[in-house]
């Protein structure tokens, strides 16, 4: 019985050809669990895994994919059983591992998460390793103090995938959202999502002399990283906190220590990757509890096997806004 999957292999002159070929299961990597896959996602480390270069792919050929949901098909271990709906998000799978982009995964069964009652595989790709990341952000930022009512939360790169998410969760909870774009023509988007006022990306992206400025933000999801980061670290309040989740505007932080030791300023690390099992089951309950549906259903855009080479080159220019779903059996 053969499968679908996105392969990227190497050619002889070194660059990688991402396409989709017939597979047959004796292929797919050890682990104790096999996965009926239906849905993936693209993100900026599928960009990576997919293009030309082969970004973080070290052993060929290989199967990219970062993320995925289905059901169980086969289980060694004891806590997961055919017909179970799983998640998995992070463990390097689609890096070092072969990932989600073909309709059958065979990965350890400690990397899967059970998915909760009331989201759907769909739903949960929907949101995938960005919108899981940005629940972390704000329980991150929740745990250190932010509660709605405090002044408005500052989302950086908002149109993105981890931005749209972080925006409508912020929204739900009651809080005040300012969406910072560089994409002018996304402003309708992200107030639907929720966002209560608009920052172009212009006005924060440069880096100014003073250490601190006016106290503006409670809190912030920072997707961007570089001058900008730099630059909203002089803006928070008193005690607020900042979750870094990206560099997308660059790894270099270009700051100094003064908010931090002035006005108390917290820099949060949001690590998708590892988290350990209780915390991704936390993020993930709080996302069948917090993160409105309807909205989610408005960053989707659809596709399949096919279309994810093109996809992986748009992401990397930053032209992917919102979620995308990948529908592997379409």
């Amino acid at each position: 019985m053969t499968f679908k999957a996105l392969v990227v292999d190497k050619l002889e002159d070194g660059t990688t050809k991402a396409t989709v070929q017939e597979m047959t299961e004796d292929r797919l990597p050890a682990g104790e669990v096999t996965v009926a896959v239906e849905y993936s996602t693209v993100n900026y480390k599928d960009g990576l895994c997919v293009g030309p270069g082969g970004g973080l792919v070290r052993t060929y050929p290989h199967v990219p994919g970062i993320d995925f949901a289905g059901t169980v098909e086969a289980s060694d271990d004891p806590r997961y059983k055919p017909g179970d709906a799983v998640v998995l998000t992070g463990w390097r799978v689609g890096e070092a591992h072969w990932g989600g982009y073909a309709q059958k995964a065979r990965v350890k069964a400690d990397w899967l998460v059970p998915l909760p009652e009331g989201i759907t595989a769909r739903q949960a790709m929907a949101v995938g390793t960005a919108g899981f990341t940005a629940m972390l952000a704000v329980m991150a930022l929740e745990d250190h103090g932010l509660v709605p009512g405090h002044g408005p939360v500052l989302v950086t790169g908002a149109a993105g995938g981890v931005g749209s998410v972080a925006v409508a969760i912020l929204s739900a909870l009651g809080h005040e959202v300012a969406a910072v774009t560089g994409r002018p023509e996304t402003e309708g988007y992200l107030r639907a999502l929720g966002a209560t006022q608009i920052v172009p990306r212009e006005e924060l992206n440069e880096t100014v002399k003073r250490p601190l400025e006016s106290e503006t933000w409670a809190g912030c999801v920072d997707a961007v990283g570089g001058a900008m980061l730099a630059r909203v670290l002089g803006q928070m309040k008193y005690r607020a906190s900042v979750a870094a989740v990206g560099l997308a505007g660059g790894a270099g932080l270009p700051a100094t220590v003064v908010p931090f030791l002035l006005r108390g300023v917290n820099l949060l690390g949001i690590d998708s990757v590892l988290q350990p099992y209780d915390n991704r089951l936390r993020a993930w309950r709080r996302i069948a509890a917090d993160l409105p549906m309807d909205k989610l259903d408005a960053m989707v855009q659809p596709a399949t096997l096919a279309d994810l080479p093109q996809l992986g080159a748009d992401i990397l220019k930053g032209q992917v806004k919102g979620r995308v779903v990948v529908d592997v059996n379409g």
